[in-house]
């Protein structure tokens, strides 16, 4: 693909995802979730290969699916109150499609079964546009209609995904596929505070968009493409090993690291309005995901490949990839949490 076209294509995505945030017209809304969908097809399937075309064909009509079930709650909506505002109450029927709507958008569980599929069949760049930029659109509507969606079932659905999350990223052998699970999850732990407390969303959407950035572009930059593949990234640079085993063991919410800081925030909240039983099972379902960050870390960073490499100084040699994209969002991943009490003195 030409620069120029890609230029013109992530721009479409960006202004896709700028007009539903920015939208209180469903129907404005609905536009800018399709433009998003209709930029992204064309990246997943440059590669011209089978299975990046699948990925491309199942994410048209999982996204397809679910853009026609807003736009059909909307109109039902508008069709019963008279009004497209996306801030007024909604009817009991428009809101159960929405909400069965978004939860396709993003991928939570039990409508999680496309994003494993397509990240697979799709580049490392593409899987990484679709497991950030996609979410944050119907993140935006989520946080818009929270007033009038169900409490109860963005509850279940998150205690569904934490668990399908941690269960299904165990098997798994390759990044992409490690990385989409881990998506599910940290998605789970957005759906289950959504209902209860906002702010604690936001923050935890942009704790995840910086801690995936920072651990996609470690898995670019060494060209990983399966767990094999990590145990040879000490050959390429010593210091990306260090970087990439943090921002794993961060994404996994170990403390004094970043990715601690959501799930402290969120499991605080939930005891005080006495989810306890609720949050016990996510706690243990985070448990289930840091086993295979660790077995991540543990071949990046402690396992010698029983390949010979070509070299074992690669890292003498100027990197074929821009490394600077990495350092702003490698350090935040890592230390905002240690950070804080200085910047709060």
């Amino acid at each position: 693909m030409s620069p120029t076209i890609y230029m013109i294509i992530l721009s479409t995505l960006a202004t896709g995802t700028i007009i539903t945030m920015a939208s209180y017209h469903w129907l404005m809304a609905w536009v800018g979730l399709e433009l998003n969908t209709l930029a992204v097809i064309p990246i997943i399937s440059t590669m011209h290969h089978p299975r990046s075309t699948e990925a491309a064909t199942k994410y048209f009509l999982t996204q397809a699916a679910a853009s026609a079930l807003i736009l059909f709650s909307s109109m039902t909506n508008a069709w019963n109150t008279g009004s497209w505002d996306i801030t007024q109450p909604l009817t009991p029927p428009s809101y159960i499609l929405l909400t069965m709507a978004l939860a396709m958008k993003l991928g939570l569980a039990p409508l999680h079964f496309w994003l494993p599929e397509v990240i697979q069949g799709s580049t490392m760049t593409t899987a990484f546009i679709i497991t950030t930029w996609q979410k944050i659109a119907p993140m935006s509507l989520i946080f818009l209609t929270m007033n009038n969606l169900s409490t109860s079932i963005f509850l279940l659905m998150g205690l569904l995904s934490s668990l399908v999350g941690g269960w299904g990223g165990l098997n798994q052998t390759q990044t992409r596929k490690i990385m989409a699970y881990s998506s599910i999850a940290h998605l789970g732990w957005m759906a289950t505070i959504s209902s209860i407390m906002t702010n604690i969303l936001i923050m935890n959407l942009l704790i995840y968009l910086i801690m995936t950035t920072s651990v996609f572009l470690s898995l670019i930059i060494s060209k990983s493409k399966t767990i094999q593949d990590t145990t040879s990234t000490w050959t390429l640079s010593p210091t990306l090993t260090i970087i990439m085993m943090l921002s794993l063991l961060s994404l996994g919410g170990l403390p004094p690291l970043t990715g601690f800081i959501p799930k402290w925030l969120i499991m605080e909240e939930l005891i005080l309005q006495n989810f306890n039983l609720l949050i016990s099972m996510m706690a243990a379902s985070s448990l289930l995901s840091l086993f295979f960050y660790l077995r991540l870390t543990y071949t990046t960073t402690l396992t010698l490949s029983p390949n010979t490499t070509q070299t074992k100084f690669k890292w003498r040699f100027y990197p074929n990839t821009l490394t600077m994209f990495i350092t702003i969002p490698a350090t935040i991943s890592i230390f905002l949490l240690p950070m804080t009490p200085l910047i709060l003195l």
